[in-house]
């Protein structure tokens, strides 16, 4: 590990349960509201099309999913990164209103199957609204946590995940778990944030800026280590400098393009 990576923390400063509280709520309120957005700044919404452009979506990808699944809520486009196969199972965490799994169960079609999984009751139930809408037949959403997922072993082809493994406070436990459901040679495409830098004493243990996927991030030094510590290979994490464009605007506060940058996070399960 580089003497850089080991000056700076790679969790939040907030206790495990208060963490799950804090995001928790957080969505709730954002599902029940029909509020999107990554960060609370007043800034931060901006032009959807060009926040959908800046984080990797292309016109088509904004078009065909019905509206109320896009929230704006990521960091990036893991289906950009997936390579997804007609037929393939995909498991997207922390699905959110539905807006990946969506783009997803597109590029599967009618063969494949997309599972989104939330721990968040209103996003759960907004997501199921939004499958009619999208006449996506093949996707479904089940409630549970990232860290204790309601899948069997070996049943998915591929994860994705748009900027929510930093909002976990126990992401070995994440990783353990995506290697569980995922079948030999299956690939995890994640897009998140990673640390470059200590956070600030009073955003580091703010439930707000931990809930809004800012003081939860790890180096990527230490995601490494965990990936490469439940047995994944071909680990590629390759930080996104340009995020900074949209990154500055989540906070009014504070420049936490300063302190995080978005990456996309690529691993594989070994063949058997």
């Amino acid at each position: 590990m580089s003497e850089q990576s080991q000056s700076f923390g790679t969790s939040s400063g907030l206790a495990p349960d208060e963490q799950r509280r804090a995001v928790r709520q957080r969505y709730a309120r954002i599902a029940s509201e029909n509020s999107s957005c990554c960060g609370d700044s007043d800034s931060c919404c901006g032009d959807q099309s060009e926040l959908n452009r800046q984080l990797g979506y292309s016109e088509s990808d904004a078009t065909t999913v019905a509206e109320g699944a896009n929230l704006g809520l990521g960091c990036g486009n893991p289906n950009a990164i997936a390579s997804l196969r007609p037929g393939e199972t995909v498991l997207d965490l922390g699905s959110g209103a539905g807006f990946d799994c969506f783009l997803a169960a597109q590029e599967v079609d009618e063969t494949g199957r997309v599972i989104g999984v939330d721990m968040t009751p209103e996003m759960i139930e907004k997501a199921r609204a939004n499958i009619e809408k999208n006449d996506a037949t093949n996707v479904e959403f089940r409630l549970g946590e990232i860290e204790h997922l309601p899948v069997a072993d070996g049943r998915v082809d591929v994860i994705i995940s748009n900027c929510v493994v930093n909002l976990s406070p126990d992401k070995q436990q994440v990783f353990d778990e995506a290697y569980r459901v995922l079948q030999p040679g299956g690939r995890l495409a994640i897009s998140d944030v990673v640390s470059t830098a200590e956070l600030p004493d009073d955003v580091h243990a703010d439930p707000e800026s931990v809930a809004s996927c800012v003081a939860g991030a790890s180096p990527i030094s230490e995601l490494e280590r965990m990936l490469s510590a439940v047995g994944f290979e071909r680990i590629r994490i390759q930080s996104k400098e340009e995020s900074e464009q949209f990154i500055s605007e989540w906070d009014d506060e504070h420049d936490v393009s300063d302190y995080i940058v978005s990456a996309t996070i690529e691993a594989v399960k070994p063949a058997q």
